[in-house]
């Protein structure tokens, strides 16, 4: 029997990565890019080195467990706060996402934003579009070799700074560059600023848009938060089409062609490699980039700016805008209760806190007056940014005696401060076998720095 020839294929799941050469572009999108891109950055490492005080002004402070943020500071008990931050964070990407589309990807993202600054230093060092591509598909030599090694120069030394302002962050900034300089960092601080730095350089020198395609959650569910009239980045066809070459000047009409001359510019320009003409792609991260570079065109060729810009689904076919809709109410209606409730309470937080625990070894003992003690444990902790005096009185039942060794308690700024009192009552003022007593702390200073705590008084009771 004859074997069957047969043709098999094999077909990849992926397509091959082609690598992008983002074309620069100009105009007033690009501007208003470029200067978020600026101040974010700004931000980011001139923020570590903002003192308050005698202190960083923006610290996260974890082995003393303390969140500094300005005059604020945060305790793992004031953890809430930091999870309704994190709950209005994301709550706000789906406001304005639904409101104006993804100029979050677009101005604001960490990805967005090195991405860019690291298109800037490769231009600078490798030259435009052409140039980059031409030096990638040139056989080695030494002037590729030195090109490529400054601009892999550049980039790491960007990304260790940017490694070491993450790390200062965590670890006060000035105490972490002495480290450094004597070589004295810690292990952890060690492998956070290799990590972020390595992490900065992949995403943001190699990885680029494929972060944006295939990492980023975002552009996966972010048609769950698109309607008709969210703002999007499109191509208005019924103006472009049909596209095609031509001589500045001609008769559109009498040649059949729309005003898209089928330059590629908005191609080349876009930052994930996408052609916007073939409609909204979960891919577009409204950068704006492919607005700026068709203006350019439309008005070398004298036609009317707006082929491509920034409009919405229902704009596009002529039918009314709403911009206050169902959704963006809900969402802004939320944000507004959960920022008065965050701010309502972050005015009545009171930074002091009080625990009492009681000793349990025994569950009371009679004095030789014929009384009955209790012995507590308090820690207060003084959340205030300064040292306080405080006074300590109990009540809950009639007659009853505070027994302390330090009649004010003074607590210094950021501290817990430990100590033992005894409670003693006669047992004919004690209705019940156990009683609630209420501690209150009050700092002699300061007449809004108080608190409260109760606690359980143990005795014979009556028969």
């Amino acid at each position: 029997m004859q074997p069957q020839n047969t043709n098999t294929q094999e077909h990849s799941l992926y397509a091959e990565h082609t690598k992008i050469y983002p074309r620069e572009v100009s105009g007033y999108f690009t501007r208003l890019r470029m200067l978020s891109v600026v101040v974010l950055l700004g931000i980011y490492y001139l923020l570590p080195f903002v003192q308050w005080g005698d202190r960083q002004a923006l610290l996260f402070d974890l082995p003393a467990r303390k969140f500094y943020i300005f005059g604020l500071t945060l305790w793992p008990q004031d953890f809430i706060y930091l999870a309704a931050l994190l709950i209005m964070a994301g709550l706000s990407l789906f406001f304005f996402t639904a409101l104006v589309g993804r100029v979050w990807c677009g101005y604001a993202c960490p990805q967005t934003v090195w991405t860019e600054a690291y298109l800037w230093m490769e231009r600078k060092i490798e030259g435009n579009r052409g140039r980059r591509m031409k030096l990638d598909k040139a056989p080695t030599s030494a002037t590729k070799i030195r090109t490529k090694a400054l601009k892999h120069t550049v980039w790491i030394v960007f990304s260790l700074w940017t490694g070491f302002t993450f790390v200062g962050y965590f670890t006060p900034i000035d105490e972490l560059g002495a480290r450094l300089f004597t070589g004295d960092l810690g292990p952890w601080e060690t492998f956070w600023i290799l990590f972020y730095s390595f992490a900065t350089y992949g995403n943001a020198g190699f990885m680029r848009e494929q972060v944006c395609k295939y990492m980023c959650p975002y552009a996966r569910f972010q048609s769950a938060m698109f309607d008709s009239d969210t703002l999007i980045v499109a191509y208005h066809p019924e103006r472009g089409e049909p596209r095609g070459s031509r001589r500045r000047g001609t008769d559109l009409e009498q040649a059949g062609l729309g005003e898209c001359i089928d330059c590629n510019v908005c191609v080349q320009v876009c930052l994930t490699g996408i052609d916007i003409r073939d409609g909204l792609q979960y891919e577009c991260i409204a950068c704006s980039a492919c607005i700026d570079a068709c203006d350019e065109i439309m008005d070398k060729m004298s036609y009317p700016r707006g082929l491509i810009r920034y409009t919405t689904e229902n704009a596009a076919v002529g039918k009314k805008q709403h911009i206050l809709r169902p959704r963006v109410m809900v969402y802004a209606t939320i944000l507004l209760i959960l920022f008065g409730t965050l701010l309502t309470n972050l005015l009545q937080r009171i930074p002091l806190e009080l625990d009492v625990i009681r000793d349990r070894n025994t569950l009371y003992r009679e004095t030789r007056d014929g009384l009955i003690e209790n012995v507590y444990t308090l820690k207060i902790l003084n959340m205030d940014s300064r040292a306080h005096r405080y006074i300590l009185s109990a009540d809950g039942i009639e007659g009853m005696k505070l027994l302390l060794d330090e009649p004010q308690i003074e607590v210094e700024a950021g501290t817990v401060h430990e100590l033992i009192v005894r409670l003693q009552a006669d047992e004919f003022n004690m209705e019940e076998r156990s009683t609630t007593v209420e501690f209150q702390l009050q700092a002699i200073e300061a007449n809004h720095l108080t608190t409260t705590e109760e606690a359980r008084f143990v005795g014979p009771g009556k028969n």
